[in-house]
C-alpha cells in the first residue's frame, strides 16, 4: 500500500485488514501454515507521518527503495492526493510498477495518481462520488463510471471512496483464494461480500441534513419524490401551514440551506440519474426533473456540477460504457 501525508486512514487500513484477515483465517482453519498475503505500507520516505485524521502511519520503506517483487500495489486516497499526485519521481515509479506488478489498484482519490501517470487513458475507472466530475474534467481520456463501487480494466483496478477499498480487496481475495475465504473474511469483518447498490446512494446532492421538525422532514421527503411538481416557496409553505417568510427562515435553520437551493439540488440529482441511466431526450428529462427547459437545466448543471448535461451524459451514461463491468453490486 502506497501512502503519504494527509492520507485517508481507512483507505489504507481497510484493504490491508481484509488481506491480513484472510491470511489469519486460513491459518486458524488449518488450511495454510504460511501467510497468504504479506502487507506493507510504503511512503514518500521511511518513518511515521500523519493521516488526515491526525493519527500516525508508519512506512517501512520509501517507495523508490522498492523495485520488482510487488504482487498487488494499492494507492490510497485522501486530502494529500491533491498535493502529491503530481510528484514526478513518484509518477515515474508508478509507471514502472505498472509493468511489473500483477495488479495495480487505487482507493478513492488514489485514482488521480493513476490518471496523472497516464495509466487510465482510454480505460473505465471510478473514484469517490464527490470527485468523479473532477476526474472526468481533468482527464477527459478516462471513461469515468460514477455509480460503480469498483472497476476492473485488465490488471488495473479503481475503487470508489473509503470503504469501497474493502469491497475491492474482498473481490481480490475471492479471485485469489475463492469464495469461501472471501465470504468468511467478510463475515468476520461484518461487511457485505458484494455490497448492494452503487455509489449513487451516497451522492452529495441527496446527502443533506434532514430537519428534526417532523413536518419539514416529511416535506423534504415529498420534494425528493415529486421533483417535477410546483415546489415554490409559497406552495411548500402552504403544505406545512406556514407563511412563506417564516417557512423560509425555519427551513434554512433546520436544513442548513434555503428551500430554493434544496429544491434545485434535488432536481439536479434527479436529472443526473436520468442522464446516467436512461436514453430519454433532454426535454423529457427537464420535465421529469422539474428543471424546466434545456437551457435552465444547462445553467443548473454548470452552476452545481461544472459540466453541461450533454457532456455529463456523454461521459457518465452507462450505455456509453463498453466491456465487462466488475464491481461489488449484488444481483
Amino acid at each position: 500500500m502506497l501512502a503519504y501525508p494527509d492520507i485517508q486512514m481507512l483507505d489504507v487500513m481497510g484493504p490491508l485488514e481484509v488481506f491480513s484477515r484472510a491470511s489469519r483465517w486460513l491459518r486458524d482453519e488449518g488450511k495454510r501454515r504460511d501467510d497468504a498475503y504479506s502487507v506493507e505500507i510504503l511512503g514518500l520516505k521511511r518513518g511515521a507521518f500523519r493521516a488526515s485524521s491526525g493519527l500516525r502511519i508508519f512506512a517501512e520503506r520509501r517507495f523508490d527503495e522498492v523495485g520488482r517483487g510487488i504482487d498487488t500495489l494499492f494507492i490510497a486516497g485522501g486530502k494529500g492526493s491533491e498535493r502529491y499526485r503530481a510528484h514526478p519521481p513518484l509518477l515515474r515509479w508508478i509507471r514502472r510498477q505498472a509493468g511489473w506488478v500483477r495488479r495495480l489498484a487505487s482507493v478513492c482519490t488514489g485514482a488521480f495518481f493513476l490518471a496523472e501517470a497516464g495509466l487510465l487513458t482510454g480505460r473505465r475507472a471510478t473514484t469517490h462520488w464527490n470527485w468523479c466530475g473532477r476526474l472526468a474534467r481533468q482527464f477527459p481520456g478516462v471513461r469515468v463510471e460514477p455509480d460503480t463501487i469498483f472497476v476492473k480494466e485488465g490488471s488495473i483496478y479503481t475503487s470508489a471512496g473509503v470503504t469501497a477499498g474493502m469491497d475491492l480487496a474482498l473481490a481480490l481475495v475471492e479471485e485469489d483464494l475463492g469464495r469461501e475465504v472471501a465470504l468468511s473474511v467478510a463475515r468476520e469483518l461484518v461487511v457485505f461480500l458484494r455490497r448492494p447498490g452503487g455509489q449513487a446512494q451516497f451522492s452529495a446532492q441527496l446527502a443533506v441534513q434532514f430537519a428534526e421538525y417532523e413536518p419539514l422532514s416529511d416535506l423534504q421527503a415529498y420534494i425528493l419524490d415529486h421533483p417535477s411538481e410546483d415546489l415554490s416557496v409559497e406552495t411548500l409553505a402552504r403544505r406545512v401551514a406556514m407563511s412563506p417568510r417564516n417557512f423560509a427562515r425555519v427551513f434554512t435553520r433546520e436544513v442548513g440551506t434555503t428551500p430554493a437551493r434544496f429544491v434545485t439540488s434535488v432536481r439536479v440529482e434527479t436529472a443526473r440519474r436520468l442522464l446516467e441511466e436512461s436514453s430519454d431526450g433532454l426535454e423529457t428529462i427537464c420535465s421529469m426533473s422539474g428543471l424546466g427547459t434545456p437551457e435552465s437545466m444547462r445553467r443548473a448543471f454548470l452552476r452545481t456540477i461544472g459540466v453541461a448535461p450533454s457532456q455529463y451524459r456523454e461521459r457518465f451514461n452507462r450505455h456509453h460504457s463498453s466491456g465487462r463491468r466488475l464491481h461489488a453490486v449484488g444481483r
